[in-house]
């Protein structure tokens, strides 16, 4: 009985141990420029669904979008990984574990508008609940 007991403590201090390596791999794991900053007009889907979508037409001149992204995406904490006001790549991070998502956006003259088109995606993890979805709806305007 007392060996059962220690092999299952054991193994439960080593399921811990992984929980919190992969918990500190999450946070400091690189993020390549080369990697996550992707056109989203030609990149295709993930092949997990933990990714969203848009593309739409604002009738907002380009430089105004571009500000609005910026500061919406800078007060959720988001970093800018790559880019510039027309075509950029944002990391944001999630609340309770902080998983890196990748968020890329290109924004294009359309006539007296500006049509964005947006991919964010999840970096770990199969699912999303719905949270790259919900950070398009916060971080674009209508």
């Amino acid at each position: 009985m007392r060996t059962i007991l220690i092999f299952v403590s054991a193994l439960l201090m080593l399921l811990f141990v992984l929980f919190v390596g992969f918990a500190i791999w999450v946070r400091i794991a690189p993020s390549d420029p080369a990697r996550w900053h992707v056109d989203p007009l030609t990149a295709p889907d993930p092949t997990t669904p933990n990714f969203a979508r848009a593309d739409r037409v604002v009738a907002l001149p380009l430089a105004e979008v571009a500000a609005r992204i910026a500061q919406r995406a800078t007060s959720e904490g988001a970093v800018r990984l790559a880019g510039d006001d027309t075509w950029s790549t944002w990391v944001a991070r999630t609340r309770t574990m902080r998983y890196p998502d990748y968020v890329s956006i290109r924004l294009l003259p359309d006539g007296n508008g500006t049509r964005i088109v947006a991919l964010s995606r999840s970096r770990f993890g199969y699912g999303d609940g719905g949270v790259n979805a919900a950070r398009l709806r916060r971080w674009l305007p209508d």
